[in-house]
């Protein structure tokens, strides 16, 4: 147990809970701590909660980078007066496993992961939150409008006399960016969101990408080392710079064809946009970044007059979409520790522009 409650409350959609912190949580930051508690709310949100003073450790407001204590009190209160940021929508997943601990989902391209300030609907936070409790909403036992203001578990998960009414909110452990697709493992039980972000968060998780770059990468092989940071005066803000956070991607060449070539990603640590940071990096972007280009993309060019044209340019909807897909995913179990292992294949969409480059 890395922590205790041992005070909370709630009436109606406000919030108070009193953790006293204990190792190994000690020398997190806030903001981190905040967010493996609270899987419901957006990392926005959070960061929005924290700077209006809804987190005091030890009776006094601190800032999300406060690194916490053993020893320390933190008290959380809040009014979660957006019921529509989490708001149940049946919308379609694409679900390869699911037991009472987990769930694993192949994130669309185009998908956010969680609502933001602006965008409140048709993410996959929504999704989960009509998926995870579907059966209560089926059996007309439940409202959407009963599981977007309800008690969660994820948010008060020591209401154990709360069982039967509380609502199964989807424990975000990890992002996916809008553009990118692929595998995201979401927990169903606090227990669950605790223990994976504690993997994550001490990288005993694996992950690839499949990546469809620009140009021809020599290297069969190699590691991109670059600190990633964050400049609020140029964009794109997130960029490799002196003074930024130590950042490392492996790659492995898959495939080389005409003016592209297909890789596989290993990030070894995880910051924002760390993939397409990277890649733009090595003068190799994501075929489809708009954060390095805009939607033109070198092409095959068929043969004219008997020589071979290797590049031509192409403003197709169809080369607009980032080539960026987490394809592998594998952790140990929450509650069991079993080592599981899962794949998912590059999408049709972006099959069909490696079609074009070959």
């Amino acid at each position: 147990m890395t922590y205790r409650t041992y005070a909370t409350y709630m009436t109606d959609r406000t919030y108070s809970f009193k953790f006293q912190i204990e190792l190994p949580d000690a020398g997190r930051r806030l903001d981190e701590f905040f967010a493996s508690r609270f899987g419901s709310l957006s990392r926005m949100r959070i960061a929005d909660l924290i700077e209006a003073g809804a987190c005091l450790v030890n009776g006094v407001v601190a800032r999300a980078g406060y690194r916490i204590l053993s020893g320390d009190s933190v008290d959380v209160s809040f009014d979660d007066g957006a019921p529509t940021s989490m708001s149940p929508e049946p919308i379609p997943l694409e679900v390869i496993y699911e037991d009472e601990h987990v769930i694993l989902v192949v994130k669309p391209a185009g998908m956010l992961v969680h609502p933001t300030m602006s965008v409140k609907t048709g993410t996959l936070a929504n999704a989960l939150a009509y998926h995870l409790n579907k059966s209560r909403i089926e059996d007309g036992g439940w409202t959407i409008e009963d599981l977007a203001s309800g008690p969660t578990e994820s948010i008060n998960p020591r209401s154990s006399n709360l069982e039967s009414q509380r609502v199964t909110r989807p424990g975000l452990v990890h992002r996916l960016d809008r553009a990118t697709s692929g595998l995201m493992v979401i927990a169903k039980t606090p227990r669950a969101l605790t223990v994976l972000s504690r993997h994550f968060r001490k990288r005993l998780v694996e992950k690839r990408y499949l990546a469809l770059v620009r140009g021809y990468v020599e290297e069969e092989a190699g590691s991109i080392n670059a600190p990633i940071g964050r400049d609020p005066d140029q964009r794109p803000r997130w960029r490799v710079m002196e003074g930024g956070k130590s950042a490392e991607t492996r790659f492995k060449v898959l495939e080389r064809m005409a003016g592209a070539t297909l890789l596989e990603l290993e990030p070894v640590t995880g910051r924002t946009n760390q993939l397409r940071i990277h890649c733009a990096h090595i003068g190799h972007a994501i075929v489809g970044d708009e954060m390095v280009a805009d939607h033109e993309v070198p092409i095959p060019a068929p043969e004219i007059d008997g020589s071979y044209q290797q590049y031509a340019t192409s403003k197709t909807d169809s080369l607009t979409r980032l080539c960026l897909h987490a394809s592998s995913l594998a952790f140990h179990h929450p509650a069991g520790g079993d080592w599981m292992a899962f794949a998912s294949p590059l999408p049709p969409d972006i099959l069909r522009i490696v079609d074009e480059f070959r």
